[in-house]
């Protein structure tokens, strides 16, 4: 049995997991994979976990996607190089949804993965 210590358990009552949904998993994967060094797990042929992305979370399969348009949240990333992640994303088959913009804190860019799903991603840079 794995000893669980404080620094490694759960904060209470903290966002600890993310689901989102995917059209196509293999896509997903090799999306994420390929764009940002996700790893995967599955778990039968309409779940797969992942880790190495700041946050552990899963992709569920089905035919609806994330959307701000449709009012879903709005998974933001962070990058320290902002024209350069973009450039990584989009080699990899993302589109983009609305171009570098400044806000108020820094500038960012929202992404769609190739099924779909619309994320964003921002600098402080």
């Amino acid at each position: 049995m794995t000893q669980t210590t404080e620094s490694s358990r759960p904060q209470h009552e903290t966002i600890n997991y993310l689901e989102l949904p995917s059209r196509d998993l293999d896509k997903t994967k090799a999306f994420f994979q390929t764009a940002l060094g996700w790893e995967f797990a599955d778990y039968g042929p309409e779940y797969s976990a992942f880790a190495n992305a700041g946050i552990d979370g899963g992709f569920y399969l089905t035919d609806k996607i994330l959307s701000t348009d449709n009012g879903s949240a709005l998974l933001v990333l962070y990058s320290d190089n902002l024209e350069q992640t973009e450039a990584t994303l989009i080699e990899a088959g993302a589109s983009i949804l609305k171009p570098v913009f400044s806000f108020p804190g820094g500038r960012r860019f929202h992404f769609a993965d190739p099924n779909g799903n619309e994320y964003a991603v921002w600098s402080d840079g």
